[in-house]
This record gives structure tokens, sequence and C-alpha cells, in this order.
């Protein structure tokens, strides 16, 4: 004990990348303080498809993970044959031909993040993700060492990336773009033209692109940009897993896709990565041919559900005064509210008046006021209700 107190006064002991303030917010503050009281919340925040009231083909996923094969350790570190196969299949029933040899196994988006930022960047270097988005890349680039500077979205009644602003953003140190695909939360797909300039811009300034494509297969508009996999100028990986595709968050298994310049060079070094940690449980890699399988049930649940939720959620904002940003695809859809209150404002209102909670923009760096994120994953009777909450607090 004497020890450990001498050790923690002589100076710093922990990595300065996890100087984060753990603090909650106000809204996460007042959350915790309803729900220690009892009070029932209405949550349109809800992301896990486990707790969202779908039927899972419970026999079969079950079934696939008691496959006796689990019980033998044959490392691989791309990820089993048969298991890499089933991904080749699920690229196939949508029309893109994918070897193989192209494909790595990780145990999620994340850790597809935290290996290609060890492939890319050296300590010091920086990748460029897009504002607004899931907040979670400076977490797992902190993690890697690496910086981050953000290119933004524009909206003028679709989202687009300003190119131009991507382009400014370029530096020295510049080792990879992310984009995401459809973006979390603004439900944007990549575009082909902005494709088309990424791929050129990354393959002049010798940068890669890491495409996040987890939520592609929700799609509400006609022929979208579903994935960057095909013959790409830049070296480009794209990312995707069972969280989301099969809905199954807790099976830990993901992919990453390599197309592109030096991609077989790219996936040799992700291999020795890969087999550093060996991160990828066998039961999952034996079970994923047949979760792939039955995987549509519960995608089919989903996209039901997501577009019947936002056509609610139109219908009752209509005449209001809130308005529904365009959305193609995902999971969320975003509400502008009056600037007469901040986003903050407007969250801490909502759930201190109304036991509603909603995310406020600035969660996701949105640049200017006043957005609220709302899941289109929530049950149908929790979001009606919340949405009748919602309007009554401008009543």
């Amino acid at each position: 004990m004497f020890l450990m107190v001498t050790l923690l006064g002589c100076g710093r002991v922990f990595s300065s990348r996890l100087n984060w303030d753990l603090r909650p917010n106000p809204l996460s503050a007042l959350l915790a303080e309803k729900r220690r009281a009892g009070v029932h919340v209405w949550d349109l925040t809800e992301s896990n498809p486990t707790r969202a009231g779908f039927k899972y083909p419970q026999e079969e996923v079950l079934a696939a993970l008691a496959d006796a094969r689990s019980l033998r350790y044959d490392p691989s570190p791309r990820g089993l044959e048969p298991a890499r196969e089933a991904v080749s299949e699920y690229y196939a029933a949508r029309g893109v031909r994918v070897e193989t040899s192209r494909i790595l196994l990780t145990s999620s988006t994340s850790e597809a993040y935290a290996y290609l930022s060890k492939l890319l960047a050296d300590p010091g270097d920086e990748i460029l993700v897009p504002r607004p988005s899931y907040p979670l890349f400076e977490f797992l680039a902190a993690m890697e060492s690496v910086g981050v500077r953000q290119y933004p979205l524009r909206y003028d009644g679709a989202w687009h990336i300003d190119l131009d602003a991507l382009a400014g953003a370029i530096t020295a140190r510049t080792r990879a773009v992310v984009v995401v695909n459809p973006n979390n939360p603004t439900g944007s797909f990549l575009k082909h033209d902005e494709l088309a300039r990424l791929d050129a811009l990354a393959s002049a300034s010798g940068f890669a692109i890491l495409s996040d494509e987890v939520f592609s297969d929700y799609a509400f508009v006609s022929d979208p940009l579903r994935s960057v996999i095909g013959a790409r100028c830049a070296l480009t990986f794209a990312m995707s897993g069972l969280s989301k595709v099969a809905g199954l968050p807790q099976m830990k298994l993901g992919w990453i896709v390599a197309s592109g310049l030096n991609h077989e060079l790219a996936l040799s070094r992700l291999e020795l990565i890969a087999d550093t940690y060996l991160s990828v449980a066998t039961p999952v890699q034996v079970a994923l041919p047949r979760l792939l399988a039955v995987s549509a049930a519960v995608r089919n649940q989903i996209l039901d559900r997501t577009r019947a939720n936002l056509e609610s959620l139109r219908h009752a904002m209509a005449g209001s005064v809130f308005h529904v940003l365009g959305v193609e695809g995902g999971w969320y859809a975003v509400i502008q509210a009056p600037r007469t209150r901040s986003e903050e404002e407007w969250a801490l209102a909502l759930l201190g008046r109304r036991d509603l909670l909603v995310q406020p923009g600035y969660f996701f760096d949105f640049e200017s006021e006043a957005y609220l994120v709302v899941s289109l994953l929530t049950a149908p009777e929790v979001f009606e209700e919340g949405l009748r909450r919602l309007i009554a607090e401008m009543i």
C-alpha cells in the first residue's frame, strides 16, 4: 500500500491519451436524477436493437453458436475462410464482387478503426472526419495518438460534403479521410460525384479513404451509393459488421474490405496487426455464415420500423414550428427546433418538464443551433408518445 501511495504521488501515472473530462453533462445528470426518482422517461435515443422489441430468430441464432467446430482453436489472423466467404456472399447479394483475400475480420468497427490507424498513421499524424457525425472518432483517434481535423457537411435540403473545405483541411500529416455512408446522425449517403473527387484527392495527396458502411442496408431512397468497394485509385477500406447488418451488437464481429492502390500490401500489414491481437472469437466466426443467412429477418423488421417512424415523425411535425431535415437512410433523424432556446435548453426542458429524452445536436458537433436528434429504432408506441410530448412543449 505504501508503494502504491508513493507511486501515485510521484507524478503522472496514466497516459495523457485518457485525459478526458468524465464529469456528466447536464442532460446526463438530469436523466440520472429522474431515474433515481423512479420517473418513467420516454426515451427517443434508443440505439440498441436488442432492446427495441424486435423478434429475433432465436433458435437459429443459438444453433449457430452451438457448432462443435467452436471447440477447436485454429487461429487465422485474417479470419477463418468460411467466415470470410460468408462476408463475400453478403456483398454478392448486393451486386458487389469481393474476393475473400480482400477481407479481414475484426471484433468490431471500432477495432477496425484502431487497426487502420495503426496501419496508416504515426503518432501526431491526422485523419479527416465529417462534421456533424458520431462523436466516437475523437476518442478512437486519441487512443492511437492520432489527431483529428473536421470537414463540414452542408445542408441545402439534402446533405453534401463540402469538398472545397475538405481539400483545404488536408495537410502534410493527413493519412486518411473518414466517410460515414450513410452518416450518423444526418442519414446522408455519399454521392457518386463526391466519391470520385475524394478518390482523386486521396490519390493525389497519398492518403486513404475509410468508409464506415454499417448502416448501408437501411436506405429510404432509391439507388443509394451503398459502398465504396470497387475500382478505386486511392487505397480504400470499407467497414461493416454484425452490429447493424444483423442487429447483433453483442456478437462482436466486423470486417474490413480493402480496395485500390497497394491494397495487397496493406492487407499483409493488417494481417500482422491482427495476428498480434487475435481478438475475433472462434464461435462467432464459425457461426457467421448462419448468422448472416438469417440476418434479413431482423434487418427487415428494423427497416420497416425506421421507415414507419420516419413517416410518423414527418406527419407529426408538419405545420409545427419543428422541421424534419432530409434523411436518406440509417437509424436516426434530425429535427430543427426554433432558436428561441439553445439545443441544451431544448433537451433539458423536454426531459425536465415532459420526461422526454432526445439528443441535442452539439453531441454530434452540429455547427449551428438548434438541432435535436431522435432514434428511428424506438418502439412505435414510445416514439409516438414522445412526438406528442415534443409538440406539447410548444403549446
